[in-house]
């Protein structure tokens, strides 16, 4: 009875709360990167059994926030500040990309959508809760996305935003500590504006400038408080 309730946990709130609970810990660096995530403490700390402590890590993995080294061993996802350069690149192209579509083939469904997720994203930036504004802003994004009708390139894109959430929460660690989060809720809403008027070519530069602002505030945060706080080298 004992085995049969402990496997029903597992496969439902077992998994769950080990993967939501590790999840927020890494997008907040509670788990720095290069931090080892051992099977057997986490099913101890968590009260349960190795199986879905080892599913929610197969989950994170499949977001890029947790790596399997060659020794098996399991640890938070390094943060590679030297690969920033080509990380923003792929993020301006796939940002543009989804941006220009949804231009030309959003309907009155999708900018409803696209509305909601930007009301919802400007709830976060009042809260000032990092992860609650990263969560909302990915799903912004999502929306515009989605309204490109085109999965490929909505798969791609998220996979890109997936894998910078941990630093869209130090970027608006950023904007916060200069007042600058309106910033973003304005660029929102100006892609959101030029969506609605199936202007493309405005989304497309918007989209650009978006991430570039992305790209000058996050050198901004490393070169004033990151790299002194914290250790983005691999373990």
């Amino acid at each position: 009875m004992k085995e049969a309730t402990e496997s029903k946990r597992a496969k439902g709130t077992g998994v769950k709360l080990a993967y939501e609970t590790l999840r927020t810990e890494i997008l907040t660096l509670g788990l720095p990167p290069g931090a080892v995530l051992d099977e057997t403490g986490l099913a101890e700390r968590f009260g349960m059994s190795r199986s879905p402590v080892r599913e929610a890590l197969i989950r994170l993995s499949g977001e890029d926030l947790v790596v399997t080294l060659s020794n098996r061993s399991t640890i938070v996802a390094p943060i590679d500040v030297q690969s920033f350069p080509k990380y923003v690149e792929a993020l301006d192209i796939a940002q543009r990309m989804n941006t220009r579509l949804a231009a030309e083939l959003r309907n009155d469904h999708d900018l409803k959508t696209i509305a909601q997720r930007q009301k919802a994203f400007v709830a976060a930036v009042k809260s000032n809760n990092h992860l609650a504004m990263s969560e909302a802003n990915k799903a912004f994004h999502l929306a515009i996305a989605q309204a490109g009708q085109n999965p490929y390139l909505t798969t791609f894109y998220e996979r890109i935003l997936n894998q910078g959430l941990r630093m869209l929460n130090l970027h608006f660690s950023y904007l916060e500590a200069g007042n600058e989060g309106y910033l973003l809720t304005d660029e929102h809403d100006e892609m959101l504006e030029a969506i609605r008027d199936r202007n493309v070519d405005r989304a497309d530069a918007l989209a650009h400038a978006h991430t570039r602002q992305f790209q000058s505030n996050f050198l901004g945060f490393l070169s004033r408080t990151y790299l002194t706080k914290v250790d983005l080298s691999s373990r």
